[in-house]
């Protein structure tokens, strides 16, 4: 029996995907649920899995455009199982020109096919691979070059870039704050609240806590202009950038005003392992009010971030480093870190962004004004 392979639905907004990458060739004996293919959106990349157990049949290649729902294949169900090797194996073997090792798996057969297929194209074109491999010698010496398609994400993340550059007044301020009490906090209750929510307190949640205190007080940078119109929000829907490997995802956290830290931390973690696994759809990326940014994590000490449009500010995290302070007089060693307000100077205005900024910084060197829920 055939079962058609489809492409899944990755969001209301998009009709359309591109395929990314081919993981497991027609002719391929694959097992139900395992990875088939990559397909990627402007906003997303996600696996497509095997319905079935069987024989892949699949009509599409890489960087094909394929509509949402559209049939790229089949899996023959009745086929035979392999024993320790894939159907493909006579074909390949007489294709083979070049001595390997006899497969083990999907994937290793696969790599294998892919090799034995070039191969023997690569020996009976162009008569003067030699002049080449001769002028390609100084690569050796780390003087090579080598290209790879930018993916939809990664475009659309630069046409957005440069969007935010000519079309917003974009503008930066900064401060510092002391960590001190918010990593004693974390320290005293970490253990009980560990405990309770199965989930770490991390520094996310007292940036995402402080973050909502300001908005909610200067509502302007929650704000976004339309036209000749400025469109006010009522809600927090807040985004927290996260580096993959794909390029960088912002997941929201929406009506980031009624969560507790608890739920906060949930989120992240649901978001962060979603992303990094390529298994975040593209919903959850949809909207967002802020967004946060914590370059920290790769260990910067200060940068001015861009822009989410049509978003009217972002907030840049950083490292946190032992610094001397004055304190009260005294020169005492302090965890501090900088903070970071990029904006949209059309809305806001210089007053407002430094108040902002210095709202935060109060609430995150006084964390205790917040409850912690436990």
């Amino acid at each position: 029996m055939k079962v058609e392979i489809k492409i899944p639905s990755v969001g209301e907004s998009i009709t359309e995907v591109t395929i990314a990458q081919i993981l497991k060739e027609s002719g391929s004996y694959v097992r139900q649920d395992e990875e088939i293919l990559e397909i990627e959106t402007d906003k997303v990349n996600q696996m497509v899995y095997a319905p079935a157990d069987g024989a892949l049949t699949l009509s599409v290649k890489p960087d094909d455009t394929v509509k949402v729902g559209a049939s790229i294949g089949s899996i023959e169900t009745d086929a035979e199982k392999p024993q320790g090797e894939s159907p493909k194996k006579e074909e390949s073997a007489s294709k083979q020109e070049t001595p390997s090792a006899p497969p083990t798996d999907g994937a290793r057969k696969s790599e294998e096919s892919y090799v034995q297929e070039l191969t023997p194209q690569k020996k009976e074109e162009a008569p003067a691979p030699e002049p080449i491999q001769k002028e390609a010698a100084p690569s050796k010496e780390g003087r090579g070059e080598r290209r790879e398609r930018m993916t939809k994400l990664r475009k659309i993340i630069a046409t957005k870039l440069v969007e935010v550059k000519n079309q917003t007044a974009l503008l930066t301020t900064f401060n510092e704050v002391d960590m001190s009490n918010v990593m004693r906090v974390r320290k005293d209750v970490q253990d009980k609240f560990t405990k309770k929510h199965g989930v770490k307190l991390g520094f996310m949640s007292f940036f995402v806590k402080a973050t909502v205190s300001a908005l909610q007080k200067y509502p302007l940078i929650n704000a976004r202009i339309d036209g000749e119109e400025v469109v006010y929000r009522d809600y927090c829907d807040v985004g927290i950038a996260v580096g993959t490997e794909k390029g960088l995802m912002v997941p929201v956290l929406r009506n980031a005003e009624k969560m507790t830290y608890a739920e906060i931390e949930q989120k992240i973690k649901e978001y962060s392992g979603k992303a990094r696994s390529g298994k975040i759809s593209p919903d959850d990326l949809q909207g967002g009010t802020f967004t946060i940014s914590n370059g920290g994590v790769y260990g910067s000490m200060l940068s001015t971030p861009i822009l989410n449009p049509p978003q009217s500010g972002i907030l840049g995290m950083h490292n946190i480093l032992e610094r001397p302070v004055a304190i009260e007089g005294k020169v005492e060693i302090r965890p501090m870190m900088y903070l970071a307000l990029s904006y949209d100077h059309r809305i806001v205005d210089g007053k407002e962004s430094i108040e902002f900024l210095v709202h935060i910084k109060k609430a995150l060197e006084d964390p205790t004004k917040a409850l912690l829920d436990i």
